[in-house]
């Protein structure tokens, strides 16, 4: 008898965004209002973690290198898509948290690039992220996040 395939896992980055007053960018998507995250994506072949996050950056709020530094990096961090759900033949995400600090005028940020996945942008606490942004099977790895970069408890 066949044992259960294990899940198949995208490799993915996600940019947490901090001002030096300590607030944090989230992302309100395109075509989910009400749906607020922080700026990610996939890691494309041949690239390192590093380069998918500036690539990721870039492609979603207009910043380029030198705009933000890097502080620390934590994960992988893991979720599901859902039951019978996959994107691009995976069945879910390991993702790589970036937290960084801004050190461009907030003005530079712009959600309206080419390829635009995101309607507007917000400075909030970190304490003030709201789970239920999110879909639920992103909520446990978010909560997680929270804790592990602010210590926020969810």
């Amino acid at each position: 008898m066949d044992s259960p395939k294990p899940p198949q896992y995208r490799l993915n980055v996600a940019g947490i965004l901090q001002r030096t007053d300590g607030r944090i960018l989230i992302c309100e998507r395109l075509r989910e209002p009400g749906s607020w995250q922080f700026a990610q994506g996939g890691v494309d072949p041949g690239e390192t973690l590093e380069e998918a996050l500036v690539r990721e950056m870039e492609e979603e709020i207009s910043l380029q290198p030198g705009d933000f530094l890097v502080i620390t990096r934590k994960g992988p961090y893991r979720y599901l898509f859902g039951p019978g759900r996959k994107k691009k033949g995976f069945d879910g995400q390991e993702q790589t948290y970036f937290l960084t600090l801004m050190t461009c005028p907030e003005t530079k940020i712009n959600v309206a690039t080419p390829h635009q996945e995101f309607r507007r942008t917000r400075w909030i606490k970190p304490e003030e992220f709201d789970l239920c942004w999110l879909p639920d099977f992103k909520r446990e790895v978010y909560r997680t996040v929270l804790f592990d970069f602010f210590g926020v408890e969810k």
